[in-house]
């Protein structure tokens, strides 16, 4: 992990260096011949998403080429619960991901479009309690529970090294100051996936079948289905460019 991260921070100071030059632009004023900025090519920005909080760093070589190196972690979620094959979990989401980002500005504007790669270890605790008498699905097979029933364990993104693709916006508000909003997709892989059940319960609607054989072939089902290849993106934030 920290050599990653040597990594990814050497190939941000290697592309600030190579593109120092074209950040300054030589004009001749009536004091005669000087230099300028013609935009500012390096930024800080403070984000929160769906991969959690954090923040990034950013360079641009030009109006149409930077990259970006940012960190989202902690515990966050935009949503208390989850969906799997008909069974609602609720979520605890714990996220630690570091990404490194080529950004790319056709009409050197406010829209982007982003290419990279980040680490991902993310891990999710998921948790169903049912109540006595309550029915439910598992591997969409509906059950009823004979006492308070329950499903609980843990999904995680391990040691990934995930490419990404998203688009997003970064309109200016001051010359300094402005707000940045994005979307897209890591391809994560399949989960490793944990599931226990316990308590009782019964099939219903003359289906044969057993509670913990459900709950198992739904844990395999997760880590087989591509469903969960794919691990989504949305963040805002705000920037500061000097």
């Amino acid at each position: 992990m920290k050599s990653l991260h040597k990594i990814l921070a050497i190939s941000v100071l290697a592309t600030a260096a190579g593109s120092a030059m074209a950040a300054d632009q030589t004009v001749v004023t009536d004091e005669g011949v000087s230099t300028f900025s013609f935009f500012k090519p390096a930024a800080v920005r403070a984000e929160v998403g769906t991969t959690g909080y954090g923040g990034a760093i950013s360079w641009s070589a030009n109006p149409y080429v930077g990259v970006t190196l940012g960190y989202n972690g902690g515990d966050i979620s935009w949503s208390d619960d989850i969906s799997v094959n008909g069974t609602k979990y609720d979520l605890d989401m714990d996220n630690n991901l570091t990404y490194l980002n080529a950004e790319i500005r056709p009409w050197a504007n406010w829209f982007y479009m982003a290419a990279g790669v980040a680490y991902i270890d993310n891990d999710y605790e998921v948790d169903r309690r049912i109540r006595d008498g309550e029915t439910f699905r598992v591997n969409d097979v509906e059950f009823r529970a004979e006492g308070d029933a329950r499903i609980n364990g843990k999904m995680s993104y391990k040691n990934n090294i995930a490419p990404y693709v998203g688009i997003g916006f970064s309109p200016a508000i001051t010359n300094r100051w402005g707000v940045f909003g994005e979307i897209g997709a890591y391809y994560n892989g399949n989960p490793t996936v944990e599931l226990t059940p316990s308590g009782t319960a019964v099939s219903t609607d003359g289906v044969i079948a057993d509670f913990g054989d459900q709950v198992e072939r739904e844990e395999r089902n997760i880590r087989n289905d591509n469903e969960y290849e794919w691990l989504p993106v949305a963040k805002l934030g705000v920037s500061f460019r000097f």
